[in-house]
């Protein structure tokens, strides 16, 4: 009787084996054709010299990954995405927050912000770029109009070195800040009803009630919240090429876009892939690194 029993469990452990390869075949070929393949095929041609049209294709090793780590545009365009990655998380996450915690205390009678304060994250990022490409214009802009209104001259702010990298992330926070306050307005679901009747009736105040009880349980989702922003903040592309192409000189390139103007620009495909792939490292890199400060210390 104990040999048949444990014979049925063999086959039902290995029936459940079968349906579950069955299942997660068609998302392995798919993982192995868009993102493996291509990965490997990026450090491949990391070591050739191609302008990305020709057949021909000269092998050079690892000159194009030592260029890399002498070339000072690539650092900029890094230190830049590590501007945008802090700024980001140290703005939308507190802001999105913020507007969720508003939400949630509001009830039902300010379903209308959800909707309203949702709209950015709906838009394309390249009709969001060309948006404030035209507001933010020297001329005619917004900026310039309302400084115009109080007797001054006119704005540049994309034009201008010094102020053209915050006013992309002050774009990008006003697009995915939305994102956020979904993110959390979902974690506060999560907390219990029970739990806030509970805190008011031992007479906290809502302020109290945010501080003591709902925030330390919303820091798991904090924590996500800032993996997420910052790994996307470390690759964004489409709204700064839209927005100021990497310019004025160096002040807006990203890692992203240097890599785009590399192999489909100045059609020097080996070195845009060496890029790649050392943009590739350092997100790896610093997601690792950071899941791993974050969630090091797991309470027991």
């Amino acid at each position: 009787m104990k040999e048949k029993s444990t014979s049925l469990l063999a086959i039902r452990q290995r029936n459940t084996r079968k349906v579950a390869a069955l299942f997660l075949a068609p998302v392995t070929i798919l993982m192995i054709i868009y993102i493996f393949y291509p990965i490997v095929d990026t450090f491949i041609t990391s070591t050739y010299q191609w302008n990305g049209i020709s057949a021909d294709r000269t092998f050079i090793g690892i000159q194009n990954w030592i260029t890399l780590l002498q070339d000072r545009s690539f650092w900029i365009a890094f230190k830049n995405n590590l501007i945008i990655m802090v700024l980001s998380i140290v703005i939308q996450i507190p802001l999105g927050l913020a507007l969720a915690t508003f939400l949630d205390f509001g009830g039902k009678k300010l379903t209308v912000f959800k909707v309203i304060w949702f709209i950015p994250l709906l838009m394309s990022s390249v009709a969001i770029g060309f948006l404030f490409t035209y507001a933010l214009a020297t001329n005619g802009g917004i900026v310039s109009t309302i400084s115009g209104w109080f007797g001054g001259g006119n704005i540049d702010l994309l034009g201008n070195p010094k102020t053209a990298l915050l006013t992309v992330i002050a774009v990008i926070c006003w697009q995915f800040t939305p994102f956020y306050m979904v993110y959390f307005m979902a974690a506060f679901t999560n907390i219990p009803y029970d739990v806030f009747e509970a805190a008011r009736i031992d007479g906290a105040t809502r302020g109290q009630y945010f501080w003591k009880i709902a925030l330390p349980l919303l820091v798991p989702s904090m924590k996500s919240a800032a993996i997420l922003s910052m790994v996307g903040s470390l690759k964004y592309f489409d709204l700064i090429y839209v927005m100021t192409g990497g310019g004025p000189g160096t002040s807006t390139e990203l890692m992203a876009t240097y890599m785009y103007k590399e192999s489909f620009s100045n059609f020097n495909m080996g070195y845009g892939s060496a890029v790649a792939g050392g943009m590739f490292i350092l997100i790896s890199l610093i997601a690792l690194i950071t899941m791993k400060l974050i969630n090091g210390k797991k309470e027991a």
